[in-house]
């Protein structure tokens, strides 16, 4: 089965969203706890460097914080990591 890609408005992704880090004060932020959560994508080079560069025009990671592609043990398939972290309440 193959999945559709739908584009959407950077208004609709901050539902789609809702853990993008929002500036907060500072006693807001002391009385919620960070977790680290890592994001894999895997996929043909073009695939995954697509994505990547989607991800930053939506705001959500810069390119430079994902990994550099990494082959993986399918010919023609790659993967990169991004490690970060979120305010989770």
């Amino acid at each position: 089965m193959i999945a559709q890609v739908q584009k959407v408005s950077v208004a609709e992704t901050e539902q789609v969203i809702p853990f993008v880090e929002l500036q907060q004060d500072s006693t807001e932020q002391t009385s919620l706890n960070r977790e680290f959560i890592k994001h894999l994508l895997i996929g043909s080079p073009k695939a995954v460097k697509s994505t990547i560069h989607n991800l930053q025009v939506l705001g959500y990671a810069e390119v430079r914080a994902w990994s550099p592609l990494l082959p993986t043990a399918n010919p023609g398939e790659v993967m990169s990591i991004l490690s970060r972290s979120i305010l989770v309440q």
